[in-house]
């Protein structure tokens, strides 16, 4: 392969939101959701980063995060779906707003059966296919 051939991605990078959330909360759920993705496969995370002076930078994704968003019936639906595939995924719920720590953040969602946590954001990772299947309904956020 030549540097100037695309690369292509067997798996997708997507991430997504509710579409009523403040931009605030948008940019912090995306963060936080793309961490638990980076955690569970470090083998997405690239070389790190060098600039002309030799500044050393940290690593990143090696491939793109898309970011979607929907209504609360979008994402209960990915969540399902995503679910019934047998992946894991990234949540954030409404009531991490709330809480100002890991250990809380995770009582928070522990307290709340699954059909019924109110998720404002999810992070998923797998086969292209599947991924597009799971965000079926939601739209690139804008």
């Amino acid at each position: 392969m030549t540097d100037e051939q695309p690369i292509r991605f067997d798996t997708k990078i997507a991430v997504l939101l509710r579409d009523d959330l403040a931009t605030w909360q948008r940019l912090n759920v995306t963060a936080f959701l793309v961490s638990g993705i980076a955690a569970k496969n470090p083998e997405l995370i690239g070389e790190p980063y060098e600039d002309a002076d030799n500044t050393l930078y940290l690593p990143m994704f090696r491939q793109p995060v898309l970011v979607f968003e929907g209504g609360k019936e979008t994402l209960t639906s990915a969540h399902g779906r995503w679910l019934q595939r047998g992946y894991l995924m990234s949540v954030f719920t409404s009531d991490l707003f709330s809480t100002g720590n890991d250990r809380d953040n995770r009582a928070a969602v522990r307290a709340v059966p699954t059909d019924q946590l109110d998720l404002v954001g999810i992070a998923l990772h797998g086969p292209r296919n599947a991924v597009d299947k799971a965000v079926k309904g939601a739209r690139l956020h804008s």
